[in-house]
Protein backbone atom coordinates (compact mmCIF):
# COMPACT_ATOMS: atom_id res chain seq x y z
CA UNK A 1 0.00 0.00 0.00
CA UNK A 2 2.61 2.38 0.65
CA UNK A 3 4.52 1.37 -2.25
CA UNK A 4 1.51 2.48 -4.42
CA UNK A 5 1.12 5.60 -2.35
CA UNK A 6 4.39 6.97 -2.88
CA UNK A 7 4.32 6.41 -6.70
CA UNK A 8 1.32 8.07 -6.82
CA UNK A 9 2.94 10.75 -4.28
CA UNK A 10 6.20 11.22 -6.54
CA UNK A 11 3.86 11.72 -10.03
CA UNK A 12 5.85 13.71 -12.60
CA UNK A 13 9.25 13.11 -10.18
CA UNK A 14 12.29 14.45 -9.60
CA UNK A 15 14.98 16.55 -10.62
CA UNK A 16 18.02 15.02 -11.15
CA UNK A 17 20.82 17.68 -9.93
CA UNK A 18 19.22 21.00 -11.81
CA UNK A 19 17.80 19.51 -14.31
CA UNK A 20 14.60 20.10 -15.33
CA UNK A 21 11.74 17.50 -13.32
CA UNK A 22 12.62 14.04 -14.61
CA UNK A 23 9.81 11.26 -15.71
CA UNK A 24 8.04 8.58 -13.96
CA UNK A 25 11.20 6.78 -16.14
CA UNK A 26 13.88 8.37 -14.27
CA UNK A 27 12.20 7.93 -10.98
CA UNK A 28 12.33 4.05 -11.68
CA UNK A 29 15.82 4.42 -12.84
CA UNK A 30 17.06 5.94 -9.63
CA UNK A 31 14.92 2.87 -7.75
CA UNK A 32 16.64 0.16 -9.57
CA UNK A 33 19.98 2.24 -8.98
CA UNK A 34 19.47 2.38 -5.02
CA UNK A 35 18.47 -0.86 -5.22
CA UNK A 36 21.87 -2.22 -6.28
CA UNK A 37 23.38 -0.15 -4.08
CA UNK A 38 21.84 -1.85 -1.76
CA UNK A 39 22.47 0.33 1.86
CA UNK A 40 22.52 4.18 2.62
CA UNK A 41 24.75 5.03 5.79
CA UNK A 42 23.52 8.28 7.40
CA UNK A 43 25.20 10.89 10.04
CA UNK A 44 23.43 12.72 12.45
CA UNK A 45 20.30 10.99 11.87
CA UNK A 46 19.49 8.44 14.86
CA UNK A 47 16.59 6.97 15.23
CA UNK A 48 15.05 8.38 18.05
CA UNK A 49 15.66 11.64 16.30
CA UNK A 50 12.30 13.33 14.87
CA UNK A 51 11.37 9.31 14.38
CA UNK A 52 13.93 8.67 11.72
CA UNK A 53 14.02 5.17 12.87
CA UNK A 54 10.57 4.50 10.92
CA UNK A 55 11.57 6.25 7.43
CA UNK A 56 15.10 4.21 7.52
CA UNK A 57 12.40 0.54 8.39
CA UNK A 58 10.30 1.51 5.31
CA UNK A 59 13.08 2.38 3.41
CA UNK A 60 14.54 -1.06 4.67
CA UNK A 61 10.97 -2.71 3.51
CA UNK A 62 10.03 -0.71 0.20
CA UNK A 63 13.54 -1.14 -1.25
CA UNK A 64 15.84 -3.33 0.65
CA UNK A 65 17.94 -0.53 1.88
CA UNK A 66 20.14 -1.49 4.54
CA UNK A 67 21.15 1.39 7.34
CA UNK A 68 23.93 2.43 9.44
CA UNK A 69 23.85 6.19 11.27
CA UNK A 70 26.36 7.88 13.54
CA UNK A 71 24.64 10.31 15.45
CA UNK A 72 27.23 13.57 15.31
CA UNK A 73 26.76 17.54 15.46
CA UNK A 74 26.70 19.39 12.09
CA UNK A 75 29.97 20.31 12.05
CA UNK A 76 31.04 17.25 12.46
CA UNK A 77 28.94 15.75 9.54
CA UNK A 78 30.47 18.54 7.55
CA UNK A 79 34.16 17.54 8.38
CA UNK A 80 33.76 14.11 8.45
CA UNK A 81 32.15 14.54 4.32
CA UNK A 82 35.72 16.62 3.34
CA UNK A 83 38.09 13.96 5.39
CA UNK A 84 36.74 11.17 3.63
CA UNK A 85 36.22 12.34 0.29
CA UNK A 86 38.82 9.19 -1.08
CA UNK A 87 36.87 6.74 1.15
CA UNK A 88 33.43 7.96 2.10
CA UNK A 89 31.44 6.06 5.16
CA UNK A 90 28.51 8.54 4.85
CA UNK A 91 25.67 8.85 2.07
CA UNK A 92 23.58 11.30 3.94
CA UNK A 93 23.18 13.80 7.12
CA UNK A 94 20.84 16.10 8.75
CA UNK A 95 22.20 19.35 9.55
CA UNK A 96 20.52 22.60 11.23
CA UNK A 97 19.45 24.95 8.85
CA UNK A 98 22.24 27.43 8.92
CA UNK A 99 24.67 24.52 8.11
CA UNK A 100 23.45 23.64 4.40
CA UNK A 101 24.78 26.62 2.82
CA UNK A 102 28.21 26.24 4.53
CA UNK A 103 28.42 22.52 3.36
CA UNK A 104 27.80 24.14 -0.20
CA UNK A 105 30.40 26.57 0.01
CA UNK A 106 33.00 23.62 1.48
CA UNK A 107 31.88 21.82 -1.51
CA UNK A 108 31.02 18.40 -0.22
CA UNK A 109 27.40 18.44 -1.86
CA UNK A 110 25.65 17.38 -4.64
CA UNK A 111 22.08 18.35 -5.40
CA UNK A 112 19.07 16.73 -5.91
CA UNK A 113 15.49 17.58 -6.01
CA UNK A 114 12.38 16.07 -4.72
CA UNK A 115 9.60 15.94 -6.31
CA UNK A 116 7.32 17.60 -4.14
CA UNK A 117 9.57 20.42 -4.52
CA UNK A 118 7.48 23.29 -5.40
CA UNK A 119 5.81 22.50 -1.90
CA UNK A 120 9.43 23.94 -0.20
CA UNK A 121 9.17 27.42 0.38
CA UNK A 122 11.15 29.65 -1.87
CA UNK A 123 13.15 30.45 1.99
CA UNK A 124 13.48 26.81 3.08
CA UNK A 125 15.92 25.18 -0.02
CA UNK A 126 19.08 26.28 -1.88
CA UNK A 127 17.90 27.32 -5.60
CA UNK A 128 20.05 24.43 -7.06
CA UNK A 129 18.62 21.60 -4.23
CA UNK A 130 22.04 21.17 -2.25
CA UNK A 131 19.59 21.56 0.61
CA UNK A 132 16.41 21.88 2.03
CA UNK A 133 14.76 21.88 5.17
CA UNK A 134 12.75 18.54 5.88
CA UNK A 135 11.09 20.05 8.81
CA UNK A 136 11.35 22.99 10.99
CA UNK A 137 11.56 24.15 14.36
CA UNK A 138 9.82 27.61 15.62
CA UNK A 139 10.60 29.26 19.23
CA UNK A 140 7.80 28.34 21.82
CA UNK A 141 6.79 28.59 25.46
CA UNK A 142 5.97 25.74 27.46
CA UNK A 143 4.10 26.48 30.20
CA UNK A 144 3.67 24.17 34.02
CA UNK A 145 0.11 24.34 33.89
CA UNK A 146 0.18 23.52 38.00
CA UNK A 147 2.10 26.41 38.34
CA UNK A 148 1.16 29.13 36.22
CA UNK A 149 -2.36 29.97 36.22
CA UNK A 150 -3.22 31.55 33.11
CA UNK A 151 -0.55 30.58 30.15
CA UNK A 152 1.07 33.81 28.60
CA UNK A 153 0.07 33.65 24.58
CA UNK A 154 2.45 36.45 23.57
CA UNK A 155 5.60 37.63 24.46
CA UNK A 156 3.78 40.91 25.97
CA UNK A 157 1.72 38.92 28.01
CA UNK A 158 4.95 36.76 29.14
CA UNK A 159 6.68 40.37 29.87
CA UNK A 160 3.49 40.99 32.66
CA UNK A 161 3.07 37.76 33.75
CA UNK A 162 3.90 37.05 37.55
CA UNK A 163 6.07 33.16 36.67
CA UNK A 164 9.53 32.63 36.22
CA UNK A 165 10.96 32.44 32.71
CA UNK A 166 13.58 30.14 31.95
CA UNK A 167 15.49 30.71 28.58
CA UNK A 168 18.47 28.22 29.17
CA UNK A 169 22.09 29.07 28.06
CA UNK A 170 22.30 31.78 25.64
CA UNK A 171 26.41 31.28 25.15
CA UNK A 172 26.08 27.59 23.93
CA UNK A 173 22.43 26.81 23.14
CA UNK A 174 20.99 27.68 19.62
CA UNK A 175 17.50 27.52 21.35
CA UNK A 176 18.42 30.01 23.45
CA UNK A 177 20.04 32.18 20.73
CA UNK A 178 17.20 32.08 18.80
CA UNK A 179 14.97 32.65 21.61
CA UNK A 180 16.58 35.98 22.04
CA UNK A 181 16.03 36.73 18.57
CA UNK A 182 12.43 35.69 18.39
CA UNK A 183 11.79 38.19 21.41
CA UNK A 184 13.37 40.74 19.55
CA UNK A 185 11.28 40.29 16.31
CA UNK A 186 8.54 40.80 18.61
CA UNK A 187 8.96 43.84 19.37
CA UNK A 188 10.43 45.18 16.14
CA UNK A 189 13.96 44.14 16.05
CA UNK A 190 15.40 41.85 13.46
CA UNK A 191 18.92 39.64 12.47
CA UNK A 192 20.70 42.47 12.70
CA UNK A 193 18.96 44.59 15.56
CA UNK A 194 19.06 41.78 19.00
CA UNK A 195 18.23 45.17 20.95
CA UNK A 196 14.73 44.91 21.69
CA UNK A 197 15.32 41.01 22.72
CA UNK A 198 17.85 41.53 25.38
CA UNK A 199 15.70 44.84 26.64
CA UNK A 200 13.05 42.22 27.32
CA UNK A 201 14.84 40.05 29.25
CA UNK A 202 16.75 42.56 30.83
CA UNK A 203 12.93 43.98 32.01
CA UNK A 204 12.63 40.75 33.06
CA UNK A 205 15.14 40.12 34.63
CA UNK A 206 15.07 43.61 36.77
CA UNK A 207 11.45 42.03 37.89
CA UNK A 208 13.63 39.10 39.60
CA UNK A 209 11.46 36.78 37.29
CA UNK A 210 14.10 35.69 35.09
CA UNK A 211 15.21 31.93 35.65
CA UNK A 212 18.66 30.79 35.27
CA UNK A 213 17.19 27.14 35.13
CA UNK A 214 18.01 25.25 31.91
CA UNK A 215 14.17 24.23 30.06
CA UNK A 216 15.22 20.80 29.81
CA UNK A 217 13.02 17.48 30.28
CA UNK A 218 14.42 17.26 33.54
CA UNK A 219 14.12 20.31 34.83
CA UNK A 220 10.53 20.27 33.24
CA UNK A 221 9.28 17.15 35.24
CA UNK A 222 11.04 18.50 38.51
CA UNK A 223 8.98 21.27 38.52
CA UNK A 224 11.84 24.09 38.12
CA UNK A 225 10.60 25.64 34.84
CA UNK A 226 7.14 27.86 35.40
CA UNK A 227 7.19 29.13 32.05
CA UNK A 228 10.12 27.63 29.20
CA UNK A 229 11.19 29.05 26.06
CA UNK A 230 12.19 26.20 23.91
CA UNK A 231 11.98 25.01 20.24
CA UNK A 232 8.36 23.58 19.15
CA UNK A 233 9.65 20.04 18.62
CA UNK A 234 11.60 19.68 21.85
CA UNK A 235 8.43 21.66 24.14
CA UNK A 236 6.13 18.94 22.54
CA UNK A 237 8.08 15.86 23.14
CA UNK A 238 9.01 17.05 26.65
CA UNK A 239 5.08 17.54 27.15
CA UNK A 240 4.53 13.97 25.59
CA UNK A 241 7.15 12.69 27.79
CA UNK A 242 6.29 14.17 31.09
CA UNK A 243 2.23 14.55 31.33
CA UNK A 244 0.37 16.14 28.30
CA UNK A 245 -2.15 17.04 30.93
CA UNK A 246 0.72 18.88 32.68
CA UNK A 247 1.83 21.54 29.77
CA UNK A 248 0.66 23.78 27.11
CA UNK A 249 2.95 24.53 24.65
CA UNK A 250 2.06 27.33 22.11
CA UNK A 251 4.15 29.61 19.96
CA UNK A 252 3.59 33.21 21.00
CA UNK A 253 0.85 35.13 18.86
CA UNK A 254 3.25 38.52 18.46
CA UNK A 255 6.15 36.79 16.67
CA UNK A 256 8.68 33.67 16.37
CA UNK A 257 11.24 32.39 14.67
CA UNK A 258 11.14 29.32 12.60
CA UNK A 259 14.56 27.25 11.51
CA UNK A 260 14.76 23.73 10.94
CA UNK A 261 16.90 21.19 9.40
CA UNK A 262 18.02 19.91 6.17
CA UNK A 263 19.94 16.29 4.78
CA UNK A 264 22.69 17.12 2.59
CA UNK A 265 24.33 14.06 0.50
CA UNK A 266 27.94 13.90 0.06
CA UNK A 267 29.13 14.75 -2.93
CA UNK A 268 31.66 11.43 -2.50
CA UNK A 269 28.65 9.02 -1.41
CA UNK A 270 29.29 5.60 -2.05
CA UNK A 271 25.62 5.09 -2.65
CA UNK A 272 24.71 8.19 -4.53
CA UNK A 273 21.30 6.94 -5.50
CA UNK A 274 20.30 5.49 -2.39
CA UNK A 275 20.83 8.50 -0.53
CA UNK A 276 18.60 10.33 -3.33
CA UNK A 277 15.70 7.70 -3.19
CA UNK A 278 16.23 8.07 0.88
CA UNK A 279 15.48 12.57 0.52
CA UNK A 280 12.65 11.25 -2.00
CA UNK A 281 11.23 9.49 0.75
CA UNK A 282 11.48 11.83 2.97
CA UNK A 283 9.65 14.57 0.95
CA UNK A 284 6.98 12.24 0.39
CA UNK A 285 3.99 12.22 2.85
CA UNK A 286 4.78 9.00 4.16
CA UNK A 287 8.27 10.19 4.96
CA UNK A 288 6.84 13.90 6.26
CA UNK A 289 4.01 11.45 8.25
CA UNK A 290 7.12 9.99 10.12
CA UNK A 291 9.04 13.06 11.05
CA UNK A 292 5.27 14.43 12.48
CA UNK A 293 5.23 11.53 14.65
CA UNK A 294 8.28 12.36 16.30
CA UNK A 295 6.88 15.91 16.80
CA UNK A 296 8.79 17.32 13.99
CA UNK A 297 6.76 19.63 12.11
CA UNK A 298 6.56 18.36 8.40
CA UNK A 299 7.92 21.37 5.79
CA UNK A 300 5.37 19.96 4.09
CA UNK A 301 2.81 20.81 6.68
CA UNK A 302 0.12 23.15 5.11
CA UNK A 303 0.13 20.86 1.88
CA UNK A 304 -0.17 17.37 4.31
CA UNK A 305 -3.50 15.23 5.67
CA UNK A 306 -1.96 14.26 8.79
CA UNK A 307 -3.89 11.34 10.68
CA UNK A 308 -6.28 12.81 13.66
CA UNK A 309 -3.32 10.83 15.88
CA UNK A 310 -0.75 12.46 14.42
CA UNK A 311 -2.06 15.79 14.07
CA UNK A 312 -2.64 15.93 17.69
CA UNK A 313 1.37 15.56 18.37
CA UNK A 314 1.59 18.94 16.51
CA UNK A 315 0.62 22.20 17.31
CA UNK A 316 -2.27 24.08 14.86
CA UNK A 317 -0.94 25.57 11.52
CA UNK A 318 -2.73 28.88 12.82
CA UNK A 319 -0.35 29.00 15.45
CA UNK A 320 2.78 29.44 13.08
CA UNK A 321 1.03 32.96 11.23
CA UNK A 322 3.42 35.07 12.56
CA UNK A 323 6.53 32.96 12.46
CA UNK A 324 9.39 34.41 10.43
CA UNK A 325 12.79 32.79 8.68
CA UNK A 326 16.24 34.35 9.07
CA UNK A 327 16.12 36.65 6.35
CA UNK A 328 19.61 38.18 6.99
CA UNK A 329 21.53 35.52 7.45
CA UNK A 330 25.38 36.89 7.75
CA UNK A 331 23.81 39.59 9.97
CA UNK A 332 22.36 36.96 11.86
CA UNK A 333 25.86 34.83 12.33
CA UNK A 334 27.50 38.17 13.51
CA UNK A 335 24.95 38.86 15.63
CA UNK A 336 24.74 35.47 17.16
CA UNK A 337 28.13 35.38 17.89
CA UNK A 338 28.42 38.94 19.98
CA UNK A 339 24.99 37.87 21.46
CA UNK A 340 26.64 36.03 24.56
CA UNK A 341 28.84 38.98 25.80
CA UNK A 342 25.55 41.57 25.28
CA UNK A 343 23.76 39.25 27.40
CA UNK A 344 26.19 39.19 30.03
CA UNK A 345 26.28 43.49 29.61
CA UNK A 346 22.00 43.85 29.28
CA UNK A 347 20.47 40.72 30.86
CA UNK A 348 22.75 38.97 33.76
CA UNK A 349 23.88 42.48 34.86
CA UNK A 350 20.64 43.38 36.30
CA UNK A 351 20.21 40.12 37.80
CA UNK A 352 22.73 41.25 40.39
Amino acid sequence: MKRLLLASLMGTAIALGTQAMASDADLKSLEQAARQEGAVNSVGMPDSWANWKDTWADLAKLYGLKHIDTDMSSAQEIAKFAAEKDNATADIGDVGAAFGPIAVQQGVTQPYKPSTWAQIPDWAKDPDGHWMLAYTGSIAFIVNKQLVKEAPKSWAELKNGKYKVSIGDVSAAAQAVNGVLAAAIANGGNEQNIQPGLAFFADIAKQGRLSLSNPTIQTLEKGEVEVGIVWDFNGLSYRDQIDPSRFEVLIPSDGSVISGYTTIINKYAKNPNAAKLAREYIFSDAGQINLAKGNARPIRAEHLKLPTEVQAKLLPNEQYAKVQPIKDAKAWENTSKALPQLWQEHVIIEME
